[in-house]
């Protein structure tokens, strides 16, 4: 297999960062669709001469079937599963199906139905009553996190519906793993019921302290020279901080209570100490292809609540690369100095998705428009911190905070509305690529097209008349016209 170079050269600028790549045919349809930690590594892996000598028939298939490739970069592990799965669904892509090994990834499974309920792993989600915390990419924090939990709120490992005395013959947990031995009444079916309860709590992130305590633990240990201890509850913390991570991230909420939204943007109006309550709230998202075609989604809530109205979309038009400080404060100067101009009504609260970076970019935009008196946070992934960037350390708020489920209500839907802003972007200039290779077409005549119809969209559902009649193309070229875009990716108006 020869790879051309186009292909070669995207192969080359591949991103060491998580997300989705999606492989087109000749003809630019989607035929496959993969995950990666790094897209860099993965997709390279493909290409290389060994692959490709070596692979499985459908692999090679496929392979062979190559001619472009597109990628879509996500913040983490758990975005990159969450996108591949949307992708597939929209695109049905034939090689998924061929090449597919039915990996599920784990998932903690608590039922409250059962009579001494406790914790097991399990790779299918079922609709049957259960609590379910996942899915997780890594089963490492999984098993790791399930056993800190256990031991912290003494659950039983044992398998027995009915735990009895007979079972505590033959179990040592209640000594090597602190469980709390209910089987033998060494606590009450109240005081078990509420142990599990609080160690649920805990997996939904509602009891960040505790990770704060095993933080503490380990650096006693390190302090008392007890590396072996230390170094475990190293492992443990690390593996607690990112199971809740991703928890309070794939948790969010799709829709609030008007009540829980009120109470939420008077929470944030105490918490930040803004001079009122926010109640309109924009926020910014970037995303971008192989760091062009940057685009920035802005999405807003009233009183708490998304208001698709107001939501607006940006190409960014000064920034080279993937440079997503810079083009927050390109998308966050445009927005805000025609609304200044136009004397239209300013956000109580701007809301950045990113971290202090990303926030202080944002910052210095409003402050050469002299609107640096509009508050501005930041929503950072790890842990989902507010970043404030006042002097004071990030805002850590528990999950089930009103004020945290706005914010991160609001910043996933600017995440989803960038994406959207990309695809779109991504669509159009893949229609428009189609009049690059028809013979006779240059960049004159390809520029008279598209300022005549408006867009590929609109030229493919054009007369073979009205096509011929733009100065230049003539009935047999026009034909050639719709034969090409008529075969390009179908996409939204635009």
């Amino acid at each position: 297999m020869s790879v051309s170079p186009t292909l070669r050269d995207k192969l080359t600028a591949l991103p060491d960062k998580p997300g989705c790549y999606m492989m087109r045919d000749r003809r630019g349809t989607i035929i496959y669709v993969g995950k990666a930690v790094s897209l860099r590594r993965r997709v390279q892996s493909y290409f290389r001469p060994s692959t490709l000598r070596d692979a499985p028939p459908k692999l090679r298939s496929m392979l062979n079937s190559v001619a472009d490739l597109e990628i879509l970069t996500v913040r983490d592990e758990t975005e990159a599963l969450m996108a591949e799965s949307n992708l597939i669904k929209q695109h049905r892509p034939r090689f998924n199906v061929l090449l597919r090994d039915d990996k599920r990834y784990l998932s903690i499974r608590a039922d409250p139905r059962e009579p001494v309920p406790r914790l097991t792993t399990c790779r299918i989600m079922r609709n049957d009553q259960s609590l379910y915390f996942g899915p997780f990419p890594s089963s490492t924090v999984v098993r790791i996190a399930m056993d800190f939990t256990e031991r912290r709120y003494g659950l039983r490992k044992c398998k027995p519906v009915r735990p009895d005395a007979e079972t505590h013959r033959h179990c040592l947990n209640d000594i090597i793993r602190f469980c709390s031995a209910p089987c033998i009444g060494a606590v009450s079916p109240t005081e078990y019921r509420q142990r599990f309860e609080e160690a649920c709590a805990f997996l939904r992130g509602e009891r960040l302290g505790v990770i704060d305590e095993v933080k503490v633990q380990m650096q006693e240990y390190a302090a008392a020279h007890d590396f072996e201890k230390a170094a475990a509850l190293r492992d443990t913390w690390l593996a607690l901080r990112e199971l809740v991570a991703r928890r309070v991230r794939v948790v969010s909420s799709p829709s609030m209570r008007t009540a829980d939204a009120l109470a939420g943007i008077s929470e944030l109006r105490d918490l930040l100490r803004l001079p009122s309550t926010p109640v309109l709230i924009e926020c910014f998202d970037i995303s971008n292809l192989f760091g062009t075609h940057s685009a920035a989604g802005l999405v807003a809530a009233v009183n708490g609540q998304p208001d698709r109205r107001l939501y607006r979309r940006f190409h960014i038009r000064t920034v080279e690369g993937a440079d997503d400080p810079r083009s927050i404060a390109e998308a966050v100067s445009r927005r805000y100095t025609r609304q200044r101009d136009e004397g239209k009504t300013m956000p109580g609260l701007i809301l950045i998705d990113g971290g202090v970076t990303q926030l202080r970019a944002a910052r210095a935009a409003l402050a050469q428009i002299n609107l640096g008196h509009i508050p501005a946070v930041g929503l950072a992934k790890e842990m989902e911190k507010i970043v404030t960037d006042d002097g004071h350390p990030p805002l850590l708020l528990p999950q089930a905070s009103n004020a945290l489920r706005v914010l991160m209500r609001l910043r996933d839907e600017a995440h989803r509305f960038a994406i959207d802003s990309h695809r779109r972007l991504r669509n159009r200039l893949i229609r428009e690529s189609a009049l690059d290779e028809i013979s006779g077409i240059g960049p004159a005549k390809k520029s008279a097209l598209l300022k005549h119809f408006g867009s590929v969209y609109r030229l493919a559902r054009a007369s073979l008349e009205d096509v011929a009649s733009v100065p230049g193309i003539g009935p047999m070229l026009a034909e050639d016209i719709l034969r090409a875009v008529a075969s390009a990716p179908a996409g939204s108006n635009d």
